[in-house]
Order: C-alpha cells, then sequence, then structure tokens
C-alpha cells in the first residue's frame, strides 16, 4: 500500500506554506497526502491581512473521518489558530498510533500572528508530551522554552527542556542564527546536528511548513528519526537553494526539487 501521511494546519491561498507547502512535499517524497484545515488566510508573498479559525469542533470531525478510513502512517501540525483547537488536536493526538511531527507555527514569515497567546500555553502544556518530534524555530523554542538563545548550546539546552516537557525529540532550528544553517535534534539520549550552508536569498516562504513535512513524509516512509531529519534538510536545503522567485515579496521554496535517497549520511556529535 502507498504510504500515507496526514497535515493539520492552516491554509495558504498563495500555495508556498501551510497545507499546500504540505501537500506538495508529501507529493514529491511518493506519500499520499491529507489535510485537515484549521484555519483560512488571507496573504500572499508580501502580507498576511486576514487569519479566520474554524471551529475545533470541525477540526475533530475532519481528523476522525481521515484517520478512521485512510489511516496515516505520519502526521504533522502546522498552525492551529487557538487555544480550543490545540487542546482538541492534543486530545485527538493521545489516540494516534503513528508519529506525529509538532511544528509549532506562532508568527506568519511577515510577522502576523497564527497562534493566540493562551493557545501557546496550551502547545506548550498539552501538545508538545504528544509529540514524536517537535521542530521549533529559534524563536519559537525560546517561547517554549522560556530563555533567550544566541548560540549552539543554548540550543541543546532548549531541545534539553522541551523533551523534558514530554516530546519524544526535538530539532531546534538555526536558520535565524549568523554562520552556516545548523539544526540541531536531541532525541532524549544524544544530539545530531545538520549542517548546511546559508544561502543569501529573501524566497524562504514555507521553510518551516516544508521541512516539517518533509520529516513526516520520511517517517511515513518508515525511516529512522536521525535518517528522516537528515533527508528532510537535504531536501529543504536544495528547495531554497532553487526557489523559482515567485510573487513580489518572500516567495515560496522549490517544492520540485529533487528528494535525497535513503539512508543519507547521519551527523552524530
Amino acid at each position: 500500500m502507498q504510504p500515507v501521511a496526514l497535515t493539520i494546519a492552516g491554509s495558504d491561498p498563495s500555495g508556498g506554506a501551510g497545507i499546500q507547502a504540505d501537500l506538495k512535499t508529501f507529493h514529491q517524497f511518493g506519500v499520499y497526502g491529507e489535510a485537515v484545515v484549521t484555519l483560512l488566510t488571507v496573504q500572499n508573498t508580501v502580507r498576511v491581512s486576514r487569519v479566520e479559525c474554524v471551529s475545533a469542533g470541525l477540526v475533530a470531525e475532519q481528523v476522525r473521518a481521515v484517520v478512521e478510513d485512510i489511516r496515516p502512517l505520519a502526521a504533522k501540525t502546522g498552525a492551529l489558530g487557538d487555544s480550543a483547537i490545540v487542546d482538541t488536536v492534543a486530545e485527538l493526538a493521545g489516540e494516534f498510533s503513528f508519529p506525529l511531527v509538532v511544528d509549532p507555527v506562532m508568527i506568519s514569515k511577515h510577522g502576523t500572528p497564527l497562534i493566540a497567546e493562551d493557545a501557546r500555553t496550551a502547545v506548550r502544556e498539552k501538545l508538545i508530551k504528544r509529540a514524536y518530534l517537535v521542530t521549533p524555530n529559534l524563536a519559537e523554542a525560546e517561547a517554549l522554552a522560556g530563555f533567550p538563545i544566541r548560540d549552539g548550546n543554548d540550543m541543546r539546552r532548549a531541545a534539553e527542556a522541551l523533551v523534558r516537557l514530554g516530546a519524544h525529540a526535538v530539532l531546534v532550528k538555526g536558520g535565524h542564527l549568523e554562520g552556516p544553517a545548523v539544526d540541531v535534534l536531541f532525541d532524549g539520549t544524544g544530539f545530531h546536528e545538520f549542517p548546511a550552508p546559508r544561502i543569501d536569498t529573501p524566497h524562504t516562504h514555507g521553510t518551516g511548513c516544508t521541512y516539517s513535512a518533509a520529516i513526516a513524509a520520511a517517517l511515513a516512509l518508515d525511516a529512522p528519526l536521525v535518517e528522516a531529519v537528515s533527508r528532510a534538510k537535504a531536501f529543504i536545503t536544495e528547495a531554497i537553494r532553487t526557489a523559482p522567485g515567485l510573487g513580489s515579496g518572500s516567495g515560496p521554496v522549490n517544492h520540485h526539487a529533487a528528494v535525497p535517497p535513503a539512508s543519507i549520511p547521519r551527523a552524530g556529535v
């Protein structure tokens, strides 16, 4: 049977982020994609002008409908909007028999909040403990861990702090630090680093969504965690490098980028 992955996230009508980016990424990895919509946005490459959450009950009905009929082998979350949706997803995830990748999306590329303040607390206290992997960027890791992150040592401390909150593993993304873009994975027992050269481009819209979707797709293909992150890191790096340059602002990455083969070298520290 074809592997299946599920995204529970918001909609980006410009196609660069959210469920649109997730589904494109699933497809590129050869994985059948399902999508549960949590919120609708009005956005393009230069602005986000409106965010509307759907009801938590409707989110729950969508999840139950797809899981009972076409069960995924992995799932991911993106923008969840409000605390009611976070609570609902966390409760449902307690029944998942497949790994859940939590991308704790808080702010859009254009600086628009995509989650309410009280929902951040719900993510920290309820959703993280359901996660097989949490994938925060530096700002999200700071908000969840409760301290500033200035270097690799801080990234490691933040990853350990989130594992103590109940996550199986945490990938802190270092793209906003100076120098090479180094991500740090803590799997509960040890650390792994995933470096990549920094690419000078404004076209990084949807990077976090695409990266976490690539990890979920690799997990659905039965890759071990470190290999899944390795493949996803290589994919998102190439997707940024070959971004098509669409739009007049921060354009999307290239969701047609080549997917690296399985069993690419792993980086341990």
